[in-house]
C-alpha cells in the first residue's frame, strides 16, 4: 500500500522507528484498508507487532533479528501503554559495567503486570512492583537513561539495579549472579541513595543485599543497610530457593547473626 508505506517513509525521515494505529490514521490513510496493509507489512517482516494498536518499522539491518534492540523502543511502547517503567535487572547490570551479565532477556519493572513478549530474537520479560513502591523508585534521583539511536530509555541506577537484582533474584540468575553483580557494582553505589532507596523492598531482601555487599568488602555500602538487620526479628534463609528434600536430614545451616540470615548456599564469585 503506497499510503503506508509513505506514511512510514516520513516517519523514519522524522527519527521514529514506531508509531500507534492511531497517528497512522490520523495521517489520512483509511482505516478500512489499513488493516490489511499492516498485516501484509508485518508478514513481509517491514514491521513488528509488540502490542496492540503499536507498530515498530524495521529497518531492513534489523529484520533478521525481527526488531532493533529493544532499548531503542521500550520507551514509546510504554508511553503507549500510558505506564512507567524501568529497565533493570541484568540488562541494567550490564550497562552499569558488570561485564560477566550477557543480558540475553531484556528487563523491564513496571507497576502493572505485563505479559512478557518475545519478538524475533529478542526477549522481554515485565517484572510487577506495587504501584507506590515503583512511583517512589523512579525518581530522578535513582534512575538514569540509556541513549540510544531513537532517544532514551529509563534504566534503574546502580542502587536501584542491586536492589531490583537481589528482591527479584530468581529473575537475576539466582544468588551467584546477584552475587557477582554486586561485587562488579556495588563500589558505585552512593550509601545514602541506597539506604533510601531500600526502605520500599522487603527487610529480608535488603538483609541480603548487605551480606553480599559486605563479603565483596564494600563496606560504607553495607553498613548503609544495617539498620535493617538491627530490627529483624527472625532469621531469613541466604538464598530462598534452596529447599531441603527432606528436611530432617538437611543439615543445620550456619548463622550470621549481624544480618539475621541463614547461610544455606556457598557463594561463589570471580576475582
Amino acid at each position: 500500500m503506497a499510503v503506508l508505506d509513505a506514511f512510514i517513509d516520513g516517519r523514519l525521515v522524522a527519527g521514529r522507528g514506531w508509531f500507534s494505529r492511531d497517528e497512522a490514521v490520523a495521517s489520512g490513510i483509511a482505516r478500512s484498508a489499513l488493516s490489511t496493509a499492516l498485516t501484509r507489512a508485518v508478514a513481509k517482516g517491514k514491521l513488528a507487532h509488540p502490542r496492540h494498536g503499536f507498530y515498530l518499522i524495521v529497518r531492513p539491518e534489523h529484520r533478521a533479528a525481527g526488531a532493533a534492540d529493544p532499548a531503542e523502543w521500550i520507551d514509546p511502547l510504554m508511553k503507549h501503554r500510558g505506564l512507567g517503567y524501568r529497565v533493570s535487572l541484568l540488562r541494567a547490570a550490564a550497562h552499569h559495567g558488570s561485564s560477566h551479565q550477557a543480558a540475553m532477556i531484556f528487563q523491564v519493572v513496571a507497576p502493572r503486570q505485563l505479559r512478557d513478549l518475545t519478538l524475533g530474537v529478542h526477549r522481554l520479560q515485565f517484572i510487577y512492583q506495587e504501584p507506590e513502591a515503583f512511583a517512589a523508585c523512579n525518581e530522578p534521583a535513582l534512575i538514569e537513561a540509556i541513549k540510544t539511536p531513537a532517544g532514551f530509555a529509563v534504566v534503574a541506577g546502580v542502587e536501584l539495579t542491586l536492589l531490583d537484582c537481589m528482591r527479584y533474584m530468581h529473575r537475576a540468575g539466582g544468588l551467584g549472579s546477584v552475587a557477582q553483580i554486586t561485587k562488579d557494582l556495588g563500589a558505585r553505589a552512593d550509601p545514602r541513595r541506597l539506604a533510601r532507596a531500600a526502605v520500599h523492598y522487603e527487610g529480608a531482601a535488603v538483609r541480603r543485599l548487605g551480606y553480599l555487599l559486605e563479603q565483596a568488602d564494600h563496606n560504607k555500602q553495607a553498613r548503609a543497610l544495617r539498620v535493617y538487620a538491627d530490627g529483624a526479628r527472625y532469621f531469613a534463609p541466604l538464598d530462598p530457593g534452596v529447599k531441603p528434600i527432606v528436611a530432617a536430614l538437611a543439615d543445620v545451616p550456619e548463622r550470621d547473626s549481624s544480618w539475621k540470615l541463614l547461610l544455606n548456599e556457598v557463594i561463589e564469585v570471580d576475582a
